[in-house]
Protein backbone atom coordinates (compact mmCIF):
# COMPACT_ATOMS: atom_id res chain seq x y z
CA UNK A 1 0.00 0.00 0.00
CA UNK A 2 1.24 3.47 -0.87
CA UNK A 3 0.53 6.46 1.34
CA UNK A 4 0.85 10.08 0.42
CA UNK A 5 2.67 12.06 3.10
CA UNK A 6 2.37 15.41 1.34
CA UNK A 7 0.79 16.64 -1.90
CA UNK A 8 1.35 20.06 -3.45
CA UNK A 9 -0.49 21.31 -6.52
CA UNK A 10 0.28 24.50 -8.42
CA UNK A 11 0.96 25.89 -11.85
CA UNK A 12 4.17 23.83 -11.71
CA UNK A 13 2.12 20.60 -11.61
CA UNK A 14 1.96 18.13 -8.72
CA UNK A 15 4.64 17.22 -6.17
CA UNK A 16 4.03 14.21 -3.92
CA UNK A 17 6.02 12.69 -1.09
CA UNK A 18 5.01 9.02 -0.94
CA UNK A 19 5.70 6.19 1.46
CA UNK A 20 5.15 2.56 0.49
CA UNK A 21 5.44 -0.57 2.62
CA UNK A 22 4.27 -3.31 0.28
CA UNK A 23 2.53 -3.91 -3.00
CA UNK A 24 2.69 -2.01 -6.24
CA UNK A 25 2.34 1.64 -7.16
CA UNK A 26 0.74 1.87 -10.61
CA UNK A 27 1.20 5.23 -12.30
CA UNK A 28 0.45 6.90 -15.58
CA UNK A 29 1.17 10.45 -16.58
CA UNK A 30 0.13 12.84 -19.33
CA UNK A 31 3.13 15.09 -18.64
CA UNK A 32 6.81 14.53 -17.79
CA UNK A 33 7.42 12.94 -14.40
CA UNK A 34 10.49 12.55 -12.20
CA UNK A 35 10.90 9.93 -9.46
CA UNK A 36 13.53 10.39 -6.74
CA UNK A 37 14.16 7.97 -3.88
CA UNK A 38 14.47 9.54 -0.47
CA UNK A 39 15.07 6.62 1.87
CA UNK A 40 14.37 2.93 2.43
CA UNK A 41 14.41 -0.13 0.19
CA UNK A 42 15.07 0.12 -3.54
CA UNK A 43 12.13 0.10 -5.94
CA UNK A 44 11.77 -2.06 -9.02
CA UNK A 45 10.02 0.06 -11.63
CA UNK A 46 8.75 -1.09 -15.00
CA UNK A 47 8.32 1.83 -17.41
CA UNK A 48 6.64 0.97 -20.70
CA UNK A 49 7.95 -2.58 -20.35
CA UNK A 50 11.52 -1.60 -19.40
CA UNK A 51 12.68 -2.77 -15.95
CA UNK A 52 14.51 -0.07 -13.98
CA UNK A 53 15.65 0.23 -10.37
CA UNK A 54 15.22 3.37 -8.28
CA UNK A 55 17.79 3.94 -5.52
CA UNK A 56 19.29 6.87 -3.62
CA UNK A 57 21.96 7.05 -6.31
CA UNK A 58 19.78 7.62 -9.36
CA UNK A 59 16.55 9.18 -10.54
CA UNK A 60 13.94 8.01 -13.04
CA UNK A 61 12.28 9.96 -15.84
CA UNK A 62 8.87 9.20 -17.33
CA UNK A 63 8.02 10.76 -20.66
CA UNK A 64 4.48 12.01 -21.35
CA UNK A 65 2.14 9.08 -21.93
CA UNK A 66 4.39 6.56 -20.18
CA UNK A 67 2.92 4.00 -17.82
CA UNK A 68 4.76 2.42 -14.92
CA UNK A 69 4.42 -0.02 -12.07
CA UNK A 70 6.69 0.01 -9.03
CA UNK A 71 7.22 -2.57 -6.29
CA UNK A 72 9.68 -2.80 -3.42
CA UNK A 73 12.80 -4.75 -4.35
CA UNK A 74 13.02 -6.15 -0.80
CA UNK A 75 10.99 -6.28 2.39
CA UNK A 76 10.69 -3.01 4.25
CA UNK A 77 9.51 0.43 3.26
CA UNK A 78 10.52 3.23 0.96
CA UNK A 79 9.95 6.97 0.82
CA UNK A 80 10.16 8.75 -2.51
CA UNK A 81 8.89 11.87 -4.12
CA UNK A 82 7.39 12.24 -7.54
CA UNK A 83 7.21 15.46 -9.50
CA UNK A 84 4.63 15.44 -12.28
CA UNK A 85 5.50 18.70 -13.98
CA UNK A 86 2.91 20.74 -15.84
CA UNK A 87 3.66 20.73 -19.56
CA UNK A 88 2.67 24.40 -19.81
CA UNK A 89 4.97 25.30 -16.91
CA UNK A 90 7.86 23.42 -18.50
CA UNK A 91 7.33 24.94 -21.93
CA UNK A 92 7.42 28.40 -20.38
CA UNK A 93 11.01 27.82 -19.27
CA UNK A 94 12.26 25.27 -21.82
CA UNK A 95 10.08 25.42 -24.94
CA UNK A 96 12.59 23.70 -27.23
CA UNK A 97 12.87 20.74 -24.84
CA UNK A 98 9.31 20.19 -23.67
CA UNK A 99 7.40 20.88 -26.85
CA UNK A 100 3.92 19.39 -27.21
CA UNK A 101 3.93 15.67 -27.88
CA UNK A 102 7.68 15.26 -27.49
CA UNK A 103 9.68 12.66 -25.55
CA UNK A 104 12.30 14.84 -23.84
CA UNK A 105 14.04 12.10 -21.85
CA UNK A 106 16.17 9.77 -23.95
CA UNK A 107 17.07 7.65 -20.91
CA UNK A 108 14.69 6.43 -18.22
CA UNK A 109 17.38 6.35 -15.52
CA UNK A 110 20.33 8.63 -14.73
CA UNK A 111 22.88 8.81 -11.92
CA UNK A 112 21.91 11.58 -9.54
CA UNK A 113 24.32 14.50 -9.13
CA UNK A 114 25.34 16.01 -5.81
CA UNK A 115 23.44 19.21 -6.65
CA UNK A 116 20.20 17.39 -7.50
CA UNK A 117 20.55 15.13 -4.46
CA UNK A 118 20.90 18.20 -2.25
CA UNK A 119 17.89 19.86 -3.88
CA UNK A 120 15.80 16.71 -3.40
CA UNK A 121 16.80 16.37 0.25
CA UNK A 122 16.06 20.03 0.93
CA UNK A 123 12.71 19.79 -0.84
CA UNK A 124 11.73 16.87 1.39
CA UNK A 125 12.65 18.81 4.52
CA UNK A 126 10.63 21.75 3.24
CA UNK A 127 7.50 19.78 2.36
CA UNK A 128 7.53 17.93 5.68
CA UNK A 129 7.68 21.30 7.42
CA UNK A 130 5.09 22.78 5.10
CA UNK A 131 3.70 25.13 7.74
CA UNK A 132 6.81 27.24 7.06
CA UNK A 133 6.96 26.71 3.29
CA UNK A 134 5.90 29.50 0.98
CA UNK A 135 4.51 28.77 -2.47
CA UNK A 136 7.15 31.11 -3.92
CA UNK A 137 10.00 29.15 -2.36
CA UNK A 138 8.56 25.82 -3.45
CA UNK A 139 8.25 26.97 -7.06
CA UNK A 140 11.77 28.43 -6.91
CA UNK A 141 13.23 25.11 -5.78
CA UNK A 142 11.31 23.15 -8.42
CA UNK A 143 12.57 25.56 -11.07
CA UNK A 144 16.11 25.02 -9.79
CA UNK A 145 15.54 21.26 -9.96
CA UNK A 146 14.32 21.38 -13.56
CA UNK A 147 17.08 23.76 -14.64
CA UNK A 148 19.67 21.41 -13.14
CA UNK A 149 18.04 18.43 -14.89
CA UNK A 150 18.05 20.18 -18.27
CA UNK A 151 21.65 21.33 -17.88
CA UNK A 152 22.89 17.97 -16.58
CA UNK A 153 21.02 15.34 -18.57
CA UNK A 154 19.66 17.02 -21.68
CA UNK A 155 22.19 19.68 -22.68
CA UNK A 156 24.85 17.06 -23.38
CA UNK A 157 22.59 15.38 -25.95
CA UNK A 158 21.61 18.47 -27.93
CA UNK A 159 23.33 21.53 -29.33
CA UNK A 160 23.16 24.49 -27.01
CA UNK A 161 21.53 26.72 -29.60
CA UNK A 162 18.66 24.29 -30.14
CA UNK A 163 18.23 23.32 -26.49
CA UNK A 164 17.89 26.87 -25.20
CA UNK A 165 15.94 28.34 -28.12
CA UNK A 166 13.06 30.43 -26.77
CA UNK A 167 14.03 29.82 -23.13
CA UNK A 168 14.35 32.69 -20.65
CA UNK A 169 17.62 30.99 -19.69
CA UNK A 170 18.98 31.18 -23.24
CA UNK A 171 21.78 33.63 -22.37
CA UNK A 172 24.79 31.53 -21.36
CA UNK A 173 26.22 34.47 -19.40
CA UNK A 174 23.22 34.38 -17.06
CA UNK A 175 23.45 30.59 -16.76
CA UNK A 176 27.11 31.01 -15.83
CA UNK A 177 26.18 33.61 -13.20
CA UNK A 178 23.56 31.24 -11.76
CA UNK A 179 26.12 28.44 -11.55
CA UNK A 180 28.55 30.72 -9.71
CA UNK A 181 25.88 31.82 -7.23
CA UNK A 182 24.78 28.22 -6.61
CA UNK A 183 28.32 27.01 -6.04
CA UNK A 184 28.83 29.35 -3.06
CA UNK A 185 25.66 31.10 -1.83
CA UNK A 186 26.99 33.99 0.20
CA UNK A 187 25.46 37.33 1.15
CA UNK A 188 28.79 39.05 0.56
CA UNK A 189 28.80 38.31 -3.19
CA UNK A 190 29.82 41.44 -5.08
CA UNK A 191 27.29 41.69 -7.91
CA UNK A 192 29.40 44.21 -9.84
CA UNK A 193 32.28 41.73 -9.81
CA UNK A 194 29.94 38.91 -10.80
CA UNK A 195 28.62 40.94 -13.74
CA UNK A 196 32.19 41.62 -14.87
CA UNK A 197 33.09 37.94 -14.46
CA UNK A 198 30.38 36.90 -16.93
CA UNK A 199 31.20 39.70 -19.36
CA UNK A 200 28.36 42.14 -18.71
CA UNK A 201 28.03 45.68 -17.45
CA UNK A 202 26.22 46.06 -14.14
CA UNK A 203 23.06 47.52 -15.67
CA UNK A 204 22.90 44.96 -18.49
CA UNK A 205 23.52 42.13 -16.03
CA UNK A 206 20.65 43.24 -13.80
CA UNK A 207 18.28 43.63 -16.76
CA UNK A 208 19.11 40.22 -18.27
CA UNK A 209 19.03 38.49 -14.90
CA UNK A 210 15.55 39.86 -14.15
CA UNK A 211 14.30 38.82 -17.59
CA UNK A 212 15.74 35.32 -17.23
CA UNK A 213 14.73 34.44 -13.68
CA UNK A 214 11.94 36.86 -12.81
CA UNK A 215 14.03 38.04 -9.85
CA UNK A 216 16.83 40.48 -9.20
CA UNK A 217 20.26 38.94 -8.57
CA UNK A 218 19.96 39.80 -4.86
CA UNK A 219 16.50 38.27 -4.54
CA UNK A 220 17.71 35.12 -6.30
CA UNK A 221 20.73 34.94 -4.02
CA UNK A 222 18.46 35.30 -0.98
CA UNK A 223 16.48 32.25 -2.15
CA UNK A 224 19.69 30.27 -2.60
CA UNK A 225 20.90 31.30 0.87
CA UNK A 226 17.62 30.20 2.46
CA UNK A 227 17.75 26.81 0.71
CA UNK A 228 21.38 26.34 1.75
CA UNK A 229 20.58 27.32 5.35
CA UNK A 230 17.67 24.86 5.50
CA UNK A 231 19.90 22.09 4.15
CA UNK A 232 22.55 22.81 6.78
CA UNK A 233 20.12 23.30 9.67
CA UNK A 234 18.17 20.11 8.92
CA UNK A 235 21.32 18.00 9.09
CA UNK A 236 21.46 18.71 12.84
CA UNK A 237 25.20 19.19 12.66
CA UNK A 238 27.13 22.35 13.44
CA UNK A 239 26.21 25.54 15.21
CA UNK A 240 23.90 28.20 13.85
CA UNK A 241 26.83 30.60 14.14
CA UNK A 242 28.75 28.39 11.69
CA UNK A 243 25.87 28.38 9.21
CA UNK A 244 25.68 32.15 9.54
CA UNK A 245 29.40 32.54 8.84
CA UNK A 246 29.35 30.14 5.87
CA UNK A 247 26.59 32.20 4.26
CA UNK A 248 28.54 35.43 4.68
CA UNK A 249 26.64 37.14 7.50
CA UNK A 250 28.77 39.45 9.60
CA UNK A 251 26.84 38.55 12.76
CA UNK A 252 24.59 35.68 13.81
CA UNK A 253 21.87 38.18 14.73
CA UNK A 254 21.82 39.38 11.11
CA UNK A 255 21.39 35.80 9.88
CA UNK A 256 18.61 35.15 12.41
CA UNK A 257 16.78 38.27 11.30
CA UNK A 258 17.20 37.36 7.62
CA UNK A 259 16.01 33.78 8.14
CA UNK A 260 12.97 34.84 10.14
CA UNK A 261 12.01 37.36 7.47
CA UNK A 262 12.28 34.71 4.75
CA UNK A 263 10.85 31.66 6.55
CA UNK A 264 8.76 33.07 9.38
CA UNK A 265 10.56 31.54 12.37
CA UNK A 266 14.11 31.78 13.82
CA UNK A 267 16.68 29.24 12.55
CA UNK A 268 16.85 27.54 15.97
CA UNK A 269 13.13 26.72 15.83
CA UNK A 270 13.34 25.55 12.24
CA UNK A 271 16.20 23.22 13.07
CA UNK A 272 14.20 21.62 15.90
CA UNK A 273 11.20 21.14 13.59
CA UNK A 274 13.29 19.84 10.69
CA UNK A 275 15.12 17.19 12.70
CA UNK A 276 11.81 15.61 13.78
CA UNK A 277 9.25 16.59 11.15
CA UNK A 278 5.64 15.52 11.66
CA UNK A 279 4.30 13.29 8.90
CA UNK A 280 0.63 12.34 8.69
CA UNK A 281 0.33 9.86 5.82
CA UNK A 282 -2.87 9.44 3.87
CA UNK A 283 -3.89 6.68 1.51
CA UNK A 284 -3.28 7.54 -2.13
CA UNK A 285 -6.51 6.88 -4.03
CA UNK A 286 -6.25 3.94 -6.38
CA UNK A 287 -2.95 2.60 -5.05
CA UNK A 288 -4.17 -0.18 -2.74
Amino acid sequence: MARSIRIFDGKFGRLQLIETEAGEIPQSTASPQILIMQEGADLEVVVDGEALRLTRDNLLFLNPGATSQAALAAAGRAQLFTFQASSDWLRGSFPAVFDAGGRPFASGSEAITQRIRQLADTLVVEVLNDQFLSHERLEFMLQELMLSIVETYLARRASGARLWRGSPFADNRIRKALALLRAHPNKEVNMNALASQVGLSRSRFYDLFQLSTGRSPRAYLDMLCVASAISKLSSGRGRIADVSAELGFSAQSNFTRFFQQQVGIPPSEYRRAAIKPIAEPQDVPGTD
